[in-house]
């Protein structure tokens, strides 16, 4: 097989650059490893950023979204028994997010390929890159149960982090940062009506609490626990206690419903500033991993799509690689200011058991500035409604 841009992972990343690239006349095969029924079914997180809204609209994929997303003007922040929203169209000059649950953006990318003839290959087994310095590198996999090998321009690993792209390149060139945090977040689904019109992020001296939303009938909830604990351990009373008791307020209790998927997850920042590596680009997990408090994940991997389209168009209209050479370093800018953010809003709103009656008074103190200062409930509703660093036109930065 042969094609100009090989991709490996249907996920986010993966599925928008083959859409883009489409859209500029550029060949692509997505390898996936997959069922489409898998993809389409497993329930995700989805806060979409408002550059990321304009983006799927833009280029014919939002209809959808529009219908059936649910669209917010802000967040509400509870500490001390009250609440305190962040205007988000009132201090961002109309900038708003989008809850569309990741799940149903892929949805609507897979069917916008195959509707345009786009080749995404299912279950395919074994996926692996090789010859990435070679001028045609080149992926290695099995389908239908037969070995074949897919001859590329380029190779975009939008793979995950536990993807086989990354490991494609030789390890002493990873330029690589982690930070794992002291806690996790047990996740609920419930089958609930919404509780609250916008998002509430909890601070609560028994842990961070998150009251988020899905779909009208499906709510995600959140509650800050040991990262090492077991999921046995957490009954549904057992839940349901400490979301009343993190969350109700004296005129509001949270309305309870069967929960039909637990579980706990470790709470970790990474990132890979190594973004590429002769002929192969990473993008989304592949390269890094933000903590959920930030809602950036998905909107970074589209980022990164974004710019990788781009230098991509650049390549196939001029034969110069000067702008293919930028890609790492006008993405990391963006992932820098996203782990910026997930770090300053985990801190801010989870309960640290290690720190001092002082630290803890400081970040009460902190919390209480955001929510009476317009200044700074601006820096937060301007980082987390779109977190936009500029992409500037190819030619301005490849000269």
């Amino acid at each position: 097989m042969r094609t100009k841009v090989g991709i490996i992972g249907a996920g986010p990343a993966g599925l928008m650059l083959s859409h883009l690239l489409h859209l500029q006349g550029i060949d692509s095969v997505i390898l996936e490893k997959k069922s489409r029924e898998q993809i389409e079914s497993t329930i995700r997180a989805g806060v979409l950023e408002q550059s990321t809204m304009d983006l799927l609209n833009e280029t014919g994929v939002g209809e959808r979204m529009m219908k059936l997303g649910d669209p917010h003007k802000g967040i509400e922040f509870q500490f001390n028994k009250k609440r305190h929203r962040i205007d988000f169209e009132k201090l961002t000059g109309g900038k708003k997010i989008m809850v569309y649950p990741q799940h149903e953006v892929l949805k609507d990318l897979i069917a916008a390929r195959l509707n345009t003839g786009g080749r995404i290959l299912f279950n395919s087994k074994n996926v692996s890159p090789f010859d990435i310095d070679a001028k045609e590198p080149k992926i290695r996999f099995e389908y239908d149960g037969e070995e074949q090998e897919l001859i590329c321009d380029f190779i975009a690993g939008c793979d995950g982090y536990h993807g086989p792209s990354r490991k494609a390149i030789p390890e002493e060139l990873l330029k690589e940062s982690e930070f794992v945090h002291p806690f996790g977040w047990l996740g609920i689904l419930t089958e609930t009506p919404p509780a609250n019109p916008e998002l509430i992020y909890a601070y609560h001296e028994r842990g961070f609490a998150l009251i988020s939303t899905r779909t009208p009938e499906v709510q995600r909830y959140y509650l800050q626990v040991d990262p090492n604990d077991d999921i046995n351990n957490w009954s549904d009373e057992r839940i349901w206690y400490e979301i009343h008791a993190r969350v109700d307020l004296d005129d509001w209790k949270i309305e309870e419903g069967p929960i039909f998927q637990k579980n706990i997850v470790s709470m970790r920042s990474y990132i890979c500033e190594t973004m590429q590596h002769g002929r192969l680009f990473l993008a989304g997990d592949a390269a890094h991993i933000v903590p959920p408090t930030g809602a950036k994940g998905l909107n970074l991997a589209i980022g990164d799509i974004r710019v990788l389209a781009e230098v991509l168009k650049y390549f196939y209209e001029t034969g110069s690689e000067r702008a293919l050479e930028q890609y790492s370093e006008v993405c990391v800018r963006r992932v820098w200011r996203a782990q910026r953010f997930a770090s300053l809003m985990t801190n801010l709103l989870h309960h640290h058991d290690q720190k001092s009656d002082f630290e803890n008074g400081v970040q009460l103190a902190e919390l209480e500035y955001i929510s009476s200062s317009e200044a700074a409930s601006k820096t937060i509703a301007e980082n987390y409604a779109d977190l936009k660093v500029e992409f500037p036109k190819v030619p301005n930065y490849v000269e």
